[in-house]
C-alpha cells in the first residue's frame, strides 16, 4: 500500500471481498488490486455476504491503504431480490444492491475524494454510477446475460421463466449502464461480442493472468486419471461435474479415477462420489489436486468468459481437454497447447489419447505452459487496466 502523495487515489468497488480465492470475481479482483498497488493508493470498498475474518482482511492490507466491508445481511440481499423482480433492473443488481450501504459509500467517498473509481461486475454499478468528481471505469469481466441464455435454455419450469426475464434484464443493463463509465473491460473477444452498445468495441480486453511462479510443473505420483476443478456450488461448474461423470466416465474403462475438487460442493455433486469419483470440497492447496492427475478435463457448455481453471491446469503441466466454448475465450493452438471435444465420445477420445500417449501427454503440457506464461501472466495482462486508470 502507498500513502505518498504522488499515487493517485483509485477506489476499487466489489460485490465480493476478494479473498479467499474460491470464486473467478474475487480471484481476479485479488490479483489485480495486487498489480494496481504497485501504482495506486487503493481504497477497497467490498459488500460481503458473511463477516470477513481478520486473516483475510490482513492479507488484503497488504496492498491496500484502506479496506471498507458492507455486510449485507440475508434479510437485504434477498429483500433487494424480491422487490427488484417487480421493476425492470436485474434481480441480481438489486440483490447486491442496498440504500443503507449506499449512503455510506457515498459519504466515504466524499470523503476519500478519488482520482479514479473502478468497479467490478455491473452488481456494483449502483453504488457510483451517479458520482462524477473523477472517472470511472466498470469491468463487466464476462458477458453475465450470455450465461443466463444459455442457462435457461436448458432449464425447466419456473426457473425457466426466471432465467429468461433475467438474461433479457441483464442484456439491457449491460447496455445502459455503459453510459455511466468513462472506461469499460471485459475479459475476452468472446464476451465483448455479446454486450450489445453500439460502441462496444471501445470495451477494452483485460483477461484473466495466472502466477506462473506458483504454478509449477511437479513430478508429483498420480492417484487419478482425471481433475476438474472450480467453485462447485457455481451451476456452470455443477453441470460440467455431472457430464463428466454420467457422461463421459461410462464410456471409459471402469479403472478410470476422477478428482472433483473446489469449494462448496452442491449436493448433486456430492451425490457423484463413488469408487471411481472423489469429491475433495474445500481444498488449501489447489495445486495438489491438479498435479493428482493426469489429464485436466472441463466440458463447458454453459458458462462465459476465461476459464482460470484452465489456466492453472495449463500453468501447472496438466494437459487438457475442454470444449470449443472455452477455448473460444482462451485462444489456445487446437493439439498443440489444448484438445478439444464437444461430445462425450470426442472427450473419451480425446481422454484415452492423452493417457495413452505419454509422448503426446508431455507435447501438449509443455506447449500449454509455455502459451500460458507468453500470454497470462498477471504483470502484463493488467497492463492495460492500469493505463486506463492513469490515463
Amino acid at each position: 500500500m502507498h500513502s505518498s502523495k504522488k499515487y493517485k487515489k483509485l477506489v476499487v468497488f466489489t460485490s465480493r471481498f476478494p479473498y479467499p480465492l474460491e470464486k473467478g470475481d474475487k480471484l481476479r479482483a485479488y490479483h489485480q488490486i495486487k498489480e494496481l498497488s504497485s501504482y495506486f493508493e487503493i481504497h477497497l470498498f467490498s459488500i460481503s455476504e458473511q463477516k470477513v475474518q481478520r486473516a483475510h482482511l490482513d492479507e488484503l492490507k497488504k496492498y491496500c491503504s484502506e479496506v471498507h466491508t458492507f455486510y449485507l445481511s440475508p434479510i437485504k440481499k434477498w429483500s433487494g431480490a424480491f422487490f427488484n423482480v417487480f421493476g425492470k433492473k436485474p434481480i441480481q443488481v438489486g440483490y447486491f444492491y442496498n440504500w443503507s450501504i449506499h449512503k455510506k459509500v457515498k459519504r466515504l467517498i466524499e470523503k476519500i475524494k478519488p482520482d479514479h473509481i473502478y468497479a467490478q461486475l455491473i452488481r456494483s454499478s449502483e453504488y457510483v454510477k451517479h458520482y462524477h468528481d473523477c472517472p470511472k471505469t466498470i469491468d463487466y469481466m464476462d458477458a453475465l446475460s450470455k450465461g443466463l441464455e444459455r442457462r435457461s435454455e436448458t432449464a425447466t419450469g419456473l426457473k425457466k421463466w426466471i432465467f429468461q426475464m433475467e438474461f433479457k434484464r441483464l442484456m439491457d443493463y449491460e447496455n445502459s449502464i455503459f453510459e455511466y463509465f468513462e472506461n469499460h473491460t471485459i475479459i475476452s473477444e468472446q464476451d465483448r461480442k455479446y454486450i450489445f452498445h453500439k460502441h462496444r468495441d471501445q470495451i477494452e480486453i483485460v483477461p484473466n493472468g495466472v502466477n506462473t511462479d506458483y504454478f509449477k510443473i511437479s513430478t508429483k505420483e498420480k492417484r487419478a486419471d482425471l481433475v476438474f476443478t472450480g467453485n462447485m456450488s457455481y451451476p456452470p461448474n455443477i453441470t460440467a461435474s455431472k457430464y463428466i461423470v454420467q457422461e463421459v466416465l461410462p464410456l471409459l474403462n471402469k479403472n478410470i479415477k476422477i478428482i472433483l475438487a473446489g469449494a462448496n460442493p452442491s449436493k448433486e455433486v456430492l451425490a457423484l462420489q463413488s469408487d471411481q469419483v472423489e469429491v475433495t470440497g474445500w481444498v488449501d492447496d489447489i495445486r495438489t489436486c491438479y498435479t493428482a492427475a493426469k489429464v485436466f478435463v472441463a466440458p463447458m457448455f454453459i458458462g462465459t468468459g476465461l476459464q482460470n481453471k484452465l489456466l492453472e491446469a495449463m500453468a501447472i503441466g496438466v494437459p487438457c481437454v475442454t470444449t470449443t466454448l472455452a477455448n473460444n475465450a482462451l485462444g489456445a493452438e487446437v493439439n498443440e497447447e489444448v484438445l478439444l471435444a464437444n461430445d462425450a465420445e470426442s472427450f473419451r477420445d480425446k481422454i484415452m489419447e492423452l493417457l495413452n500417449n505419454e509422448t503426446k501427454s508431455q507435447y501438449i503440457s509443455k506447449n500449454a505452459k509455455r502459451f500460458v506464461q507468453d500470454n497470462y501472466d498477471w504483470k502484463p495482462v493488467t497492463r492495460k487496466l492500469i493505463e486506463l486508470i492513469d490515463f
